[in-house]
Formats: C-alpha cells, sequence, structure tokens
C-alpha cells in the first residue's frame, strides 16, 4: 500500500508537567515543505501548527527558528530531547519531544519526499489557482 502521508503520535511533556499531552506530528507530500504538529486539548480537540519541514530537520542539531515556532536540542544534560518552543498573541508553550522519534518520523517524510527534493514536488499552479479562487 502506497500513501502520500506520514503521521506519528507521542506523547510530550508540556512545560516539564508531569502529565503528559498527546501530540502527533504529520507530513504530507502535496505540502512537501512543511510538517503540522497537533496536540490535543483536555476538551478532545486539536490544537495545530504548520511550520517548515527544514525547521524541524535543523533542530536536530542546533537552535532553529526565530519565530511563532522554535525547535533545539534539550539545554539540559539530557541529549535524547528535543524542546519545541510555540508562541502566540494566547499565549506560550514548550514541549519536550525525544529526538529519536523525531528523528523517525523525518526519515519516514524522506521517503514520500526525498531531503532537497521538495521543489519537484510542490504544485505551483495548483497553488496560484488555489489563492486566485478566494
Amino acid at each position: 500500500m502506497h500513501t502520500d502521508a506520514v503521521h506519528q503520535s507521542q506523547f510530550v511533556l508540556l512545560n516539564e508537567s508531569t502529565t503528559p499531552v498527546l501530540s502527533r506530528l504529520s507530513y504530507r507530500a502535496d505540502e512537501p515543505f512543511a510538517v503540522t504538529v497537533s496536540f490535543r486539548t483536555e476538551r478532545g480537540r486539536w490544537i495545530e501548527w504548520t511550520f517548515a519541514r527544514d525547521l524541524l530537520v535543523t533542530g536536530l542539531v542546533k537552535p532553529a527558528g526565530i519565530g511563532d515556532v522554535r525547535i533545539r536540542p534539550d539545554l539540559s544534560e539530557d541529549d535524547a530531547l528535543l524542546t519545541l518552543e510555540i508562541e502566540s498573541p494566547d499565549g506560550y508553550a514548550s514541549f519536550e519531544l525525544e529526538r529519536e522519534d523525531v528523528q523517525t518520523f523525518l526519515d519516514s517524510s524522506y521517503e514520500l519526499v526525498p531531503l532537497g527534493m521538495e521543489s519537484e514536488h510542490f504544485d505551483v499552479d495548483g497553488l496560484i489557482d488555489e489563492i486566485s479562487n478566494v
């Protein structure tokens, strides 16, 4: 079976809380430059953030991002963790992600669209049609 999307769910820790939060990383071949991270709220809703896949790739080894989404290796002594920070006018949150889980997710995304080949999978004409039909 061939699919054009990759999803990976995991529990992450919010702001050093002891209660884990269910999260989901998603990647779709028809949006080759982007990944989406979703967090399940206490009310059963999903909060989604979409950002560049390159940001996640870079964040595995060094701090990345200067805007609403930032990711970096954990500053503590635990190199098995990544810190994902998200910020909006409504607030700020910091999550700890397992580095191995993020790497596994990225490896699966590379099977759909190899790193550096995103432009070949991006439908510019489709984007222009979508924008012009608003």
